[in-house]
Formats: C-alpha cells, structure tokens, sequence
C-alpha cells in the first residue's frame, strides 16, 4: 500500500467544494484510498467521510492508496491548492 504525508494548505481544507473535489478524483481510480487525520480514517471516495475527519488548512493528513502513487499526487495536488474554492 502507498502512503503519503501531506499538510494540507488549501485554504478551506476538505470543506464543500474542495471535499467534492477530492472525492470525485479518488473515486477516479478503481482501487481502495484512504485519508487518516489524528489516527481517524476515511474512506477516501466517500464525501461523507471525508466531512467527518473535519480536516482544515494546515492539518497534517496520511493518504493511502493499494494502487500506484500516482493517484497519491493527484489527491496531494488538491490539498495542496491554497487559491481553491
């Protein structure tokens, strides 16, 4: 499984459009991504979950992906957009 550390710098962290966002490329791929914040996971294609987690600007997140590490920078690119709505 990859994993990847990121802090998140988008400015509204994974609120409302940017968790739409996010949700819509993981769910891109065909296999299982995580995202963990403070040792709680999500499923990482569920909005749902990824509201949950409550994950802000500056809030250090944990993606896992059982595909390739691709996927992972996609996913690191959208939390990383600190002009995104």
């Amino acid at each position: 499984m990859a994993e990847k550390k990121v802090t998140v710098k988008n400015r509204h962290g994974l609120h409302a459009r940017p968790a739409a966002a996010f949700v819509q490329k993981a769910s891109s791929y065909p296999f299982a991504i995580l995202i963990e914040k403070a040792g709680k996971s999500s499923d990482a294609k569920s909005i749902l979950g990824i509201m949950s987690l409550a994950v802000q600007k500056d809030d250090e997140v944990i993606l896992k992906a059982d595909g390739d590490e691709a996927a992972l920078d996609a996913l690191e690119s959208i939390l990383l957009d600190a002009d995104s709505e």
